[in-house]
């Protein structure tokens, strides 16, 4: 029998052979046997990538294709009819590049705006206890889902050029808004700086209604008390722009479009194009969305539904207060994963004809200046969609680590 005496002496032995995990500057440590196997992984991936690139450049050179990013400075040579500002065929192809960007941002932001709120909507309805209403909110989503996007812009785009009366004949749906074959011309207030100030005060009474739903979230939790949220936020919001409209001059200009004898002067417009790019990403995307929603709602605990009707709560505000708040931590994910989507697929108004960024950069590659830049025009246009792409990512998780947090501070309190 051995003495425990020996038998500590040798796990002593044991302890001291074994390689430190604590960094020293020594190889014997684990730490800093990581730390150069990085450093070395990092310094041959960066000499291969060195090596490609130069590779790349020479043989480019060699066969005189130019390269770099001086072309942005150059006239573009073409035009764009539709923009949120002005563009010539006399501008930068910079200011070419940023045109098709805001008509690709114009599609996504009020194309994900719509289509969470229809989305929303039907999600709901699917589970609503009317027949009528859950069938037709079955047959949307089934209808829109199970056919390819790129056939519905198709679809749509025929119904909005073939189906709509010419120029002459536009139809009226609204006063001062005409609806065509040429796209849809509406009323605009003439810009002053009086709009500006409008939308300071919007913002304002953005942050206001901020503040009063999460007074009412608080004033629930410590008093039972529900108190209104979204009436009141509209208020608050609607208050603040009309506040400052005044403070700004309260402009009153409009600019009205005015029909003639063969065409339609003044006011807004927005082509065919954006309208069928902008009606069938949105009708996709919702129908998406609205199975995220539903999935949403049906992985609430039924023992909450339970609660709600022992508390004597209405269908609405189970939905609003108990059944909603719950679901969203369950959908944000695949929701933002939805918005991710809608705008990678915005690049498909390419084969409709609208300028967005990636049917800029294919123009740009017919004119002979561009001979050889299609490299970095591309790589530009990946890297738009990346930035944007990613932000989205990163926002959805740092909300759920909020929501999580609230849920898990809540359950503390209680």
């Amino acid at each position: 029998m051995r003495a425990p005496h020996a038998d500590f002496q040798s796990a002593r032995g044991v302890v001291m052979a074994a390689p430190s995990k604590h960094f020293r500057w020594s190889w014997r440590s684990e730490a800093f046997r990581s730390v150069v196997y990085q450093v070395v992984a990092v310094l041959l991936v960066t000499a291969a990538g060195w090596y490609l690139v130069h590779n790349t450049l020479v043989n480019m050179r060699v066969r005189g294709i130019q390269s770099g990013f001086d072309f942005l400075l150059q006239p573009a040579g073409f035009a764009i009819s539709e923009s949120l500002f002005q563009f010539e065929s006399s501008d930068s192809y910079a200011r070419a590049f940023l045109t098709g960007l805001s008509n690709t941002l114009r599609v996504a932001l009020v194309g994900i705006v719509l289509a969470t709120i229809l989305g929303t909507v039907v999600g709901i309805g699917r589970l609503s206890k009317n027949f009528l209403i859950r069938s037709l909110c079955s047959v949307y989503v089934e209808a829109f889902r199970n056919v390819p996007l790129l056939l519905q812009l198709f679809i749509w785009y025929f119904v909005l050029t073939e189906f709509l009366p010419p120029i002459d004949e536009a139809l009226q749906p609204l006063p001062d808004v005409f609806f065509s074959k040429n796209g849809l011309q509406y009323p605009i207030p003439v810009w002053s700086m009086g709009h500006a100030w409008l939308g300071v005060g919007a913002l304002a009474g953005c942050v206001g209604a901020w503040l009063w739903a999460r007074f009412a979230r608080r004033r629930r939790e410590d008093t039972g008390q529900i108190m209104p949220v979204v009436l009141p936020g509209f208020a608050l919001v609607i208050a603040g722009g009309f506040v400052g409209w005044l403070a700004g001059g309260a402009p009153m200009a409009i600019d009205i479009p005015e029909k003639t004898m063969i065409t339609i002067v003044g006011g807004g417009a927005v082509s065919p194009e954006f309208l069928t790019v902008l009606t069938g990403l949105t009708l996709y995307t919702a129908s998406y969305i609205a199975e995220v929603v539903r999935g949403g709602i049906q992985a609430v605990a039924y023992g909450q539904h339970e609660a709600c009707g022992a508390l004597g709560l209405n269908r609405t505000q189970e939905i609003r207060l108990v059944v909603l708040p719950q679901a969203l931590r369950i959908a944000i994910p695949p929701t933002v994963n939805t918005f991710i989507g809608f705008f990678k697929d915005t690049s498909l108004v390419l084969i409709i004809g609208l300028f967005d960024l990636l049917s800029t950069i294919k123009v740009s590659l017919s004119e002979p200046a561009w001979s050889g830049f299609g490299v970095e025009a591309y790589l530009f246009a990946a890297l738009v969609y990346f930035v944007f792409c990613y932000a989205m990512s990163r926002y959805s998780q740092d909300l759920e680590r909020e929501l999580e947090r609230s849920r898990t501070h809540a359950l503390k309190g209680n």
